[in-house]
């Protein structure tokens, strides 16, 4: 099977190029704008014509197109996002009509989900901002185009490799330099109480490999997710956790407009695993440990940094934003009241009495409390000391990448993940789209369990 992954130079497309290349009987093309592609072409800006031209010679049996932009203009993200699937669908179903084509949606295309649902692939496609807009209008292109094509709509994932520019990186590399530099230094972040789906990236790639392989025709869109929504705030706590930070994380008061807009995102992931067969494999604790290894530990900058276990004296204490944190107000990492055990996938948490969504029980404004271990996070970007970054915001961003390639840069998203920054919904559907409510297991004494 020759298989042509389009945008493999970025987080997702390096993921999913490394996973089909171990795949029996598969030849790997890559395709995109780099120098040593198989197929030097360019989504955003090539003709139908040309790119025909291109994939006629490339004559694949498959297609995944990883290719995207998060960040820069709206010109910018409608060329890349909404132009780029749509000409690859007029290019293909002149060359390769026979080809299965696999494109990674957004979350983003949702928009604002019913707090404590799941969000289904027929709930309403309601996008925020041009982000969502624009892949939802790519999602259109391909659901409408006639050729066997599927979108899987991804959350966020997280693992190895994860840019700097999104939570999980930028905190991983702040860190990495403490562990080096300042292992009592202060990392501050921005509001990380909403809730979101994060997905490990190796089990996107799984997903991406079933998608390809499934001999039967397949619905025109399937969410990739967790199934289940853990406040961003987890993720940090388990990056401190894994990364045995001494230090003190500091978390601000205010967030993003569209992390308030969007303060929940689960995926309904029952398709995909009536579809695909496929479940999530690995725990968010399981992605975060992969990050901190692959890019905290041994990562650039840090030769010979081992991930050890949380030492038991002088852990790292949380604490809000403009809240004196003295003496006394600390607690052990990992002891923080209220704190929820990680969901099995397929189910979302549930807060327990009293708790809105959104917050964590037992943590209050004014009160220092330890960052605890669990999921992680897209909300807010993560600054060193003295520089905060609210939820949402596009602080230490890298530079816009050029149309037609897959951007991995933009705050907690790249293409086919949610919206950059908290507040984005897992992507969704059009018009006619239901979200259905996730189970209620009972309250434990103490916090939240699933």
């Amino acid at each position: 099977m020759r298989i042509l992954v389009l945008g493999s130079t970025g987080y997702l497309g390096g993921h999913i190029a490394e996973r089909l290349r171990a795949l029996p009987g598969a030849r790997l093309l890559t395709g995109g704008r780099a120098p040593d592609a198989d197929v030097r072409c360019d989504l955003a800006t090539d003709v139908p014509g040309t790119l025909a031209e291109l994939f006629a010679r490339a004559a694949p049996d498959a297609v995944v197109n990883c290719a995207g932009a998060v960040g820069g203009g709206a010109v910018t993200l409608a060329e890349v996002n909404a132009r780029g699937p749509a000409a690859l669908c007029e290019a293909l179903r002149a060359a390769a009509p026979g080809a299965r084509l696999v494109h990674l949606g957004s979350a983003a295309e949702y928009g604002p989900c019913a707090r404590g649902a799941r969000t289904a692939e027929d709930a309403p496609a309601r996008p925020l901002a041009p982000y969502g807009a624009t892949k939802l209008a790519g999602t259109l292109a391909i659901t409408t185009s006639g050729l066997d094509a599927v979108v899987l709509r991804v959350t966020n994932p997280v693992g190895p490799g994860a840019p700097t520019a999104g939570l999980p990186g930028r905190l991983t590399a702040e860190l990495r330099r403490a562990a080096e530099q300042s292992p009592h230094d202060t990392i501050r972040v921005g509001d990380l109480s909403s809730y979101r789906d994060f997905v490990d990236v190796r089990d996107v790639a799984e997903a991406v490999t079933l998608a390809i392989t499934t001999p039967h025709p397949l619905p025109p869109i399937l969410n990739i997710g967790s199934g289940q929504s853990v406040p961003a705030r987890d993720l940090a706590h388990g990056l401190v956790r894994a990364a045995a930070f001494r230090g003190r994380i500091e978390e601000t008061l205010t967030g993003s407009g569209r992390s308030a807009a969007v303060p929940w995102q689960c995926a309904d992931i029952t398709a995909a695993a009536r579809e695909l067969g496929w479940q999530p494999a690995f725990t968010l604790t399981e992605s975060l440990a992969a990050l901190w290894t692959a890019d905290g530990a041994a990562g650039k900058g840090a030769p010979g940094l081992r991930a050890k276990a949380t030492p038991r004296a002088a852990p790292a204490t949380y604490a809000k934003s403009g809240t004196a944190s003295g003496a006394g107000q600390g607690s052990r990492l990992g002891t923080q009241s209220g704190s929820a055990p990680e969901p099995r996938p397929g189910t979302a948490p549930r807060t327990g009495p009293g708790t809105a969504p959104g917050t964590t029980p037992g943590a209050r404004r004014g009160v220092a409390h330890p960052a605890t271990p669990g999921p992680d996070a897209e909300p807010g970007n993560t600054s060193s000391a003295g520089q905060d970054s609210g939820l949402g915001t596009q602080s230490g961003s890298a530079p816009e990448p050029r149309p037609g390639t897959e951007s991995d840069t933009a705050p907690d998203a790249h293409p086919g993940v949610a919206e950059p920054l908290p507040g984005v919904p897992a992507p969704g559907r059009t018009a006619g789209q239901t979200s259905r409510p996730a189970p209620a297991p009972a309250p434990a004494p103490g916090g939240p369990r699933s």
